[in-house]
């Protein structure tokens, strides 16, 4: 049974880790009354089931697949803390858990994390016995909770339409870490690629008089430079030059040193903390130069026009749901949405694992990160997805493939936000809070329509019709053709801009469009428009890009989807990855020309 064995944390690698994962007992609490009976106490006879974490009882892979409502439950496992640890602080890290989580270790409680999209973990040296540990879990999804960042987990027991079968508890690895009680936290890379310079900032925990830190940065297996910090503070900020004034290592004549899609440069970094001779803390990382930003209606990168080929990648799968089955399947999907032509990704209503993430910045593969957003709005969900972004950007700052963030999509929970002001102050405060927490990245305040301030307009139009609906396919042209023509298009009939705001320059994508149904074998679903064959699913495709081609307005594009998933079978692939055409023929289609700036 796949227990996902690989090290969880890759923009970050100590050596001394303990990976959780595999079978723990488990049992639902479907009366809630696991606290009141101390289900937490070691001699608990209450787990009656077994699961394969870190799979959602929801899933196959859990060894349990029962895709009911339990709004409660509860995992215990055993473990013995390796011996060359003592005298060292352990930390117990939960990749994530959806969505409130009560931890116990040894009977004692020890914190609780609100939030199903990102990591946290707890100190638990002190709670460690001389003897096996036990780690107790306690977990309330609530499932038809309609304020709470849920994306496409539906708040119904049978998916249908868009939303799919939800995913309660532990998603992803459990992992244990042994750290000196002085270590390096808070590592933060930020390239700047005009000047050639990456910065680094970083804190050191505990006590750091008279330590030392060395920074080992290689490129291509040879040193860039080598060099010592003495540290007076807790806090530190160094700045080192990368170009040392050679040409061929900026963006000037091609890529040089630079991180892109094409040629995904990455510098490695060995990261030492000393006292005299004595390693106290010891990290492998690694940062790529990139820069993100827009200018004269275009995105820009590393100071180029760069024009965007993203697929929507919704981040399913049919025996893991939202977990994907080995770290080689979410490789996969990036080598397979590359070998059809695209350069990157919108992650939907996800934050995905930090694996993949380690893939494109690998592999080369823009990503737009996104978190679940709650169906409606009240003053708590907005606290909840403020409270899920900060998490998300203090986890995922370090990785180059991330350039853009996008808060909201098609006002899911702001239902109401062209015209209600308190709904449009939610839209503003998420941009400019991510642009406080980020000032790299760009940032899209609600993808599809009723924007208010945003760095691009991101626009969803799925309006090409049937091959037989020539009328609306020449409207959909029209619609796409000019920066006029785009701003009144009415595509979901919804503004593109919210009551009070209007565009200002910002570059123009069609950031959903596409959705070709076609069903391979016994699958069953629905998808925007159908076709019957792989030839007038080519053919289908064809029609849609070139009308996408032909805008005189749009710099880049994201189509709707990578896979089917459930019942949309909307996809390029299957739910099972299978290609359905040569894919080779989608990359035919995604290489037409086109103008690559406006």
């Amino acid at each position: 049974m796949n227990h996902r064995q690989e090290y969880p944390r890759p923009h970050l690698i100590r050596k001394e880790w303990l990976n959780l994962n595999g079978p723990w007992a488990f049992v639902f609490d479907d009366d809630n009354v696991g606290s009141t009976q101390k289900w937490y106490k070691k001699n608990s006879q209450s787990f009656d089931k077994e699961i394969n974490v870190p799979f959602a009882y929801q899933t196959k892979l859990s060894g349990i697949h029962d895709t009911s409502f339990h709004d409660v439950v509860w995992y215990r496992k055993e473990f013995e803390v390796p011996k060359e640890w003592s005298n060292k602080q352990v930390i117990l890290h939960f990749g994530a858990v959806d969505y409130r989580s009560w931890i116990y270790v040894n009977e004692q409680f020890v914190g609780f994390h609100e939030g199903g999209n990102t990591s946290f973990q707890f100190d638990i040296t002190h709670y460690l016995v001389n003897d096996v540990q036990t780690v107790v879990v306690k977990v309330e999804d609530p499932s038809t909770d309609e304020t709470i960042p849920r994306g496409k987990q539906y708040w119904k027991e049978q998916s249908e339409s868009i939303w799919y079968t939800r995913t309660t508890g532990i998603w992803q690895t459990v992992w244990l870490e042994s750290l000196n009680p002085t270590h390096i936290t808070k590592l933060r890379f930020t390239p700047d690629v005009d000047k050639g310079d990456i910065g680094v900032e970083f804190e050191v925990n505990g006590d750091f008089t008279d330590k030392v830190v060395q920074f080992d940065i290689q490129f291509k297996g040879e040193r860039v430079l080598k060099d010592t910090l003495y540290i007076h503070e807790k806090y530190n900020r160094r700045s080192f030059n990368l170009y040392n004034q050679k040409i061929f290592r900026t963006s000037f004549h091609h890529d040089g040193w630079n991180w892109t899609p094409e040629n995904p440069n990455l510098f490695d970094v060995k990261i030492t903390l000393l006292q005299e001779d004595d390693i106290l803390d010891e990290i492998e990382t690694y940062f790529g130069m990139r820069k993100i930003h827009t200018e004269n209606q275009m995105v820009y990168l590393n100071n180029r026009p760069y024009y965007q080929k993203l697929v929507l990648d919704q981040g399913y799968w049919p025996e893991g749901l939202l977990t994907a089955p080995t770290d080689e399947d979410l490789k996969r999907d990036i080598v397979l949405a590359k070998e059809m032509g695209f350069n990157g990704c919108r992650k939907h209503q996800k934050v995905e694992d930090p694996r993949f993430l380690y893939w494109a910045d690998k592999l080369g593969f823009l990503v737009w990160g996104e978190c679940a957003a709650s169906p409606s709005f009240s003053e708590d969900a907005a606290a909840r997805l403020m409270k899920e972004w900060i998490e998300i950007i203090e986890r995922d700052y370090n990785h180059p493939s991330i350039v853009a963030w996008v808060p909201l999509n098609e006002s899911w929970g702001i239902p109401n936000v062209r015209n209600n002001r308190q709904q449009q102050h939610h839209s503003q405060a998420m941009y400019h809070l991510i642009h406080s927490l980020d000032s790299t990245r760009i940032v899209i305040s609600n993808d599809g329509w009723e924007l208010t301030k945003s760095d691009i307009v991101a626009v969803h139009n799925y309006n090409h019709g049937h091959i037989d609906q020539t009328l609306k396919y020449d409207r959909f042209i029209e619609d796409l053709a000019t920066k006029e023509a785009i701003l009144s298009s009415m595509p979901a009939r919804r503004s593109i801009f919210a009551d009070g705001f209007m565009h200002d320059g910002e570059p123009i994508l069609l950031t959903e469009f596409g959705g070709i149904g076609f069903k391979i074998g016994a699958d069953a679903g629905w998808g925007y428009t159908s076709v019957g064959s792989e030839e007038e699913f080519i053919k289908d495709y064809t029609r849609i890009m070139q009308a996408v081609y032909s805008s005189r307005i749009l710099h880049g594009y994201c189509y709707t989807q990578l896979t089917d998933v459930e019942q949309e079978i909307n996809g390029l692939l299957t739910y099972n990855r299978e290609p359905k055409c040569d894919l080779k023929e989608i990359k035919k289609i995604n290489d037409l020309w086109h103008s690559e700036t406006i």
